[in-house]
């Protein structure tokens, strides 16, 4: 069937239709929905491996009861938005650049995002008003050098709003740059058209930063529309979260770098996972962590590896996780000795 035509999963009685969730816990995913929109795409729905009861990108998509379970240190906004967003919809945390959300809608709702309460039915789109008044703040501001397309995820803008947003932004003197994050390329593929890719392009220098945490995502179709942006002049680079049960392990996270750097697109981000609530069962320690980026330094291409990177609750911003480097007896090895 055609893409276009097969709807996507938005409920838990669709998710029991299509055998991703038992009988016995729909009443349990019910309770997620209240809190936590779901969205399943074709692409996702197709990239599944329905055998395997430990599919990657099933967990990444499909609810689960352990969602409703939050720990003491989580918290509704992990990453200190909130406390940085002089307007609605604008986020300036760092001098020189700052976050705009023109949308809270997702093509896909990750069971992990930071942003879940905020996202889906939990938030709302910018108003004419209100987006005239966050563009109008980034105008006001010489400071802000970058502007950061995110949400939500941008390209679900339709290619004439996208468009007008990016020149809009691209007619402020002091604004260099563009960034788009976006799951649109690898969770719905379709969205890619010739409009949306002239839309990008319509304003000043801008980067896309797709989100993709396992290389099975990394299907035709996604590869094709990240292709269309690479082959339009749009340099690509990624951000992944470093997921338990997904990724966090060296050979998985080594087959992901290899792919996107052949695909032409430039491993940027290695998330550790933040505090949202009922995410508890996909985050890792930082050791761990540590020790995957000390693996995959000695097995892969500088131009491979991205920055392992915690986002300090409160606003502070991404800090790196460095590893913990030692000999072949395991002595510490101090770069000052070496």
């Amino acid at each position: 069937m055609d893409d276009s035509k097969r709807p996507t999963l938005r409920a838990p009685a669709a998710l029991l239709a299509e055998g991703l969730i038992d009988a016995d816990a729909r009443a349990a995913i019910e309770r997620v929905a209240e809190r936590y929109a779901i969205a399943i795409t074709p692409d996702v729905l197709d990239a599944i491996d329905r055998a395997d009861p430990a599919d990657p990108i099933a967990r990444q998509y499909v609810p689960t009861a352990a969602e409703l379970e939050t720990t003491p240190e989580e918290r509704a906004d992990p990453i200190g938005d909130d406390s940085h967003a002089p307007v609605k919809g604008v986020v300036h945390r760092y001098p020189d650049r700052a976050l705009l959300k023109p949308t809270h809608a997702c093509a896909v709702y990750c069971r992990f995002c930071f942003r879940r309460e905020t996202v889906g039915h939990g938030g709302e789109a910018l108003d004419p008003a209100a987006l005239d008044a966050a563009i109008g703040h980034i105008a006001a501001t010489p400071a802000i050098r970058e502007v950061i397309l995110t949400g939500g995820d941008p390209l679900v803008l339709s290619p004439r709003r996208l468009r007008d947003l990016i020149e809009r932004l691209s007619a402020i003197e002091h604004v260099d740059w563009l960034r788009v994050h976006t799951r649109v390329p690898v969770a719905d593929s379709g969205r890619v058209t010739p409009e949306l890719v002239e839309a990008l392009k319509a304003g000043k220098t801008i980067w896309v930063a797709v989100h993709v945490n396992h290389a099975r995502e990394l299907t035709p179709a996604a590869l094709a529309a990240c292709a269309k942006l690479v082959d339009a002049g749009i340099p690509l680079v990624s951000q992944t979260v470093l997921l338990k049960g997904v990724n966090d392990d060296a050979d998985t996270l080594d087959t992901l770098f290899r792919a996107l750097v052949k695909n032409r697109i430039k491993p940027y981000y290695l998330h550790h996972g933040d505090l949202a609530p009922g995410t508890s069962h996909f985050r890792t320690t930082l050791d761990d962590g540590r020790a995957l980026m000390r693996t995959l330094r000695g097995r892969l291409s500088g131009l491979a590896q991205p920055t392992y990177v915690l986002d300090i609750p409160g606003g502070t911003g991404k800090i790196p996780v460095q590893p913990d480097w030692f000999d072949a007896d395991g002595r510490p090895i101090s770069p000052l000795k070496v």
